[in-house]
């Protein structure tokens, strides 16, 4: 009889080692855990969609290029005219795009942390090691003399900088991504999947350094359920990185729907202005209580912390409200939860069963 050979002698040991990405099933929870804009479209306009989706041929193959569909992004994101621009499936995608074009024997991907927690897990399942440098444990600030010492000790092939920072919220000093631009020989992605609710934005500054490239996404304009992100950068870089796209990575009924959402980009911006405002009444309702500490956040949520973060998870869970529980994710994060900023009311819900589990 034939001797089947075993899933360990098979699958790489660090992938075995991996925990799979969990997304709990929400059921009918208020659901503030996953940075989702809370508002959807109004019937009109769902109407002039779907007869836009009417007229959609699904039977043949997207646009590989999604030309259309770039245009418009290019106009709403204001990228530079002399910069080229590649769309993924998500950021994510975009992400191991990036890993997988770099990546080499010694390589490194370099970040700080707590971050976004798909470049340590992207970087580990393509096999390039990563090295995480911990933010200032205080207001989360980079700590810049660290984070230039890795630079020097690693040459990383690869840095990337959330800005605003997820899950912290804050947006690093300008002058510290300056530094780290200029010290670096690798290329350092600003992952701005924030941009729509903060200050400001490196997108414009494309071409004043080399080695810069900078990183979008629909997802926190209300268009989550898309997959749609954005990259951006010189010409040169990017033609090499889109080597590791796949074929026709953008479906038609993406491409379709992203460009009519764009078209209609006044609502999008309405629904951030409003999330922007309940965003400062939020974080004002949490620093008044006492037992909670909240910090400033330049993205849709905010990032607290209370003195038993996974019983007051659990308990608020209970009463069908689902934020995030990052306790344990790292040590910076002891007994802190997340919560996304959702429609007034929600936020209303939210605070009335958070103070009952602080009596």
């Amino acid at each position: 009889m034939k001797q089947y050979n075993t899933i360990n002698q098979w699958i790489r040991p660090e992938i075995q080692q991996l925990t799979a990405y969990h997304v709990p099933d929400p059921g009918d929870a208020i659901k503030l855990d996953a940075m989702e804009n809370p508002y959807q479209w109004d019937q009109a306009l769902i109407d002039q969609w779907l007869q836009v989706l009417r007229g959609t041929a699904l039977n043949r193959y997207p646009d590989p290029a999604a030309r259309e569909l770039k245009l418009n992004l290019r106009t709403i994101m204001q990228v530079p005219e002399n910069m080229d621009v590649i769309l993924g499936n998500g950021s994510d995608e975009l992400i191991q795009m990036l890993i997988l074009s770099l990546n080499g024997k010694g390589r490194t991907v370099l970040a700080p942390e707590p971050s976004f927690v798909m470049y340590r897990i992207i970087a580990q399942v393509v096999g390039m090691q990563y090295i995480g440098v911990p933010l200032d444990a205080n207001e989360f600030k980079l700590d810049l003399p660290a984070m230039l010492e890795a630079i020097q000790t690693h040459q990383p092939a690869l840095i990337f900088l959330a800005y605003p920072n997820n899950p912290t919220g804050n947006a690093f000093a300008s002058s510290d991504i300056e530094q780290i631009l200029e010290i670096s020989t690798g290329l350092v992605v600003i992952d701005e999947a924030y941009a729509p609710f903060a200050e400001q934005t490196f997108m414009s500054r494309l071409g004043e350094y080399p080695n810069l490239l900078v990183m979008r996404t629909v997802s926190k304009l209300g268009l989550a359920g898309l997959r749609l992100g954005l990259l951006a950068g010189p010409v040169e870089w990017l033609e090499q990185i889109d080597k590791t796209r796949l074929p026709y990575n953008i479906n038609v009924l993406s491409q379709v729907t992203a460009s009519f959402a764009l078209q209609h980009y006044a609502v999008l911006e309405q629904q951030t202005q409003q999330i922007r405002k309940d965003r400062e009444d939020l974080l004002k309702a949490l620093n008044a209580i006492d037992s909670v500490q909240a910090w400033p956040s330049q993205a849709n949520f905010i990032l607290f912390r209370v003195a038993e973060a996974q019983s007051v998870f659990e308990n608020l869970k209970q009463q069908g409200i689902l934020i995030k529980c990052l306790h344990g994710s790292h040590p910076l994060l002891e007994n802190c939860l997340r919560v996304t900023v959702g429609t007034t009311d929600e936020n209303q819900i939210f605070l009335q069963k958070f103070l009952g589990t602080q009596k």
